[in-house]
């Protein structure tokens, strides 16, 4: 008989703690769960632990073992330090390090400050981790910075590693960060046939939970198998809460103001139309060679993190964004305006658009409905009533208000 698993979700502040944090001013105070030793070092105790882990997977604790200049420490140095006995890193798409290009093969290899092995879930052929790899450990501690979308993989990774735990009884303990974009809920619902590597469950473009919380969503809902799953959420944090990543989260999403963007130009990765992959603007700017009446021009040429941007070496004219207001950029949410502003522009018709635009959009009508010449008003009509089910869902997975 299969054996019965459960939540343990730790929460560890009352509902009046929670409700005077909700005066402080942005940022103030905001703790991710990696800083919260004290509810996740006992789960460690005496077990063999794994990390799912890369380049964010950093927290400031002043003073602990192996922290850096700023007080700043990688979860992995501090584990190491602590004397507890992790057996192996599962990196992410980006690899450990958060070097590797979108997409990239990353090799296995061994983590040179601590001589872990580190085991790729990017390598071109791991799907599941080798049944060797899953009886190495105990417990899987789960610590990478989320951005909010449902195309970037992180997510992905996580839920790969929570069924392979599923099937062979490991703990999951997810320490939780805040989402930068978490004060919005929008986009298409993803069509399941599209489902991909970029996009995993039947949630908005802005899905509007955590790691955490998606974990928890995913299992509560059948997405993912039942688990042993502990969360343990971040302190002082609400999803209206502006926060400022302290670390780039991967290679082309490298200012703030670029993560707000990324919801509605990331979809241009399904066109002809350059994002700024191989510029010093990634996904603040877009252009194509072709584009007419724009005063800005930029040429993608072959850089860290894009060893061969799209329209490499090719001048681009196009739109810069780089200038927007911080605040303007954070409330821009999710927007169809660009795209449809650039397939006007250009007038290619059908060959504007690639099958990775569905992938990310999720939905087949969006395409028709902009070659149609709909607005942007009249295509968000089309998701709005799911979505508003969808945020009813949503509620009874989520940790913070």
């Amino acid at each position: 008989m299969k054996r019965l698993f459960f939540y343990t979700i730790a929460l560890l502040s009352t509902v009046t703690a929670c409700r005077a944090r909700q005066q402080m001013p942005a940022e103030a105070g905001i703790r991710v769960g990696a800083a919260d030793t004290a509810a996740y070092f006992p789960l460690l105790e005496g077990r063999r632990v794994a990390v799912l882990a890369n380049h964010t997977s950093v927290v400031d604790l002043p003073g602990a073992p192996g922290t850096d200049d700023e007080g700043r420490v990688h979860l992995v140095d501090l584990l190491h330090a602590r004397g507890f006995r992790v057996t192996g890193i599962f990196a992410p798409e980006h690899g450990f390090r958060g070097t590797a290009d979108a997409g990239a093969r990353v090799n296995n290899s061994t983590d040179e400050r601590t001589g872990i092995p580190i085991r790729s879930l990017y390598d071109g052929n791991t799907h599941r981790p080798s049944d060797e790899a899953m009886r190495s450990f105990d417990v899987l501690l789960v610590d990478m910075q989320d951005v909010g979308l449902r195309f970037y993989t992180y997510y992905i990774s996580m839920l790969r590693m929570m069924e392979a735990c599923a099937g062979c009884g490991r703990q999951v303990v997810v320490l939780d960060r805040p989402n930068p974009n978490g004060s919005h809920v929008d986009g298409p619902i993803l069509d399941m046939k599209y489902k991909s590597g970029v996009g995993a469950l039947p949630i908005p473009v802005l899905h509007g939970l955590t790691m955490g919380e998606i974990a928890r969503m995913a299992v509560g809902e059948g997405w993912c198998p039942p688990c042993d799953l502990t969360v343990i959420p971040c302190r002082n944090y609400t999803h209206d809460a502006e926060y400022v990543l302290p670390v780039a989260p991967s290679p082309n999403l490298r200012t703030q103001r670029a993560i707000y963007l990324y919801a509605s130009l990331c979809l241009f990765e399904g066109t002809p139309v350059s994002v700024g992959r191989g510029t010093s603007k990634p996904f603040e700017i877009f252009g194509h060679p072709a584009m007419t009446g724009c005063d800005f021009e930029f040429t993608p040429r072959p850089t860290a993190g894009a060893a061969h941007p799209p329209l490499e070496n090719r001048l681009c004219f196009g739109r810069d964004l780089s200038a927007m207001p911080m605040d303007e950029a954070r409330a821009t949410g999710f927007t169809l305006r660009y795209v449809i502003e650039a397939c006007r522009n250009l007038g290619m018709g059908e060959k504007f658009f690639t099958p990775m635009f569905e992938k990310l959009v999720g939905a087949g009508y969006v395409r028709r409905m902009i070659l149609e010449g709909a607005s942007e008003e009249e295509i968000r009509a089309r998701w709005a009533d799911d979505v508003a089910r969808y945020v009813e869902r949503r509620k009874r997975y989520l940790l913070y208000e």
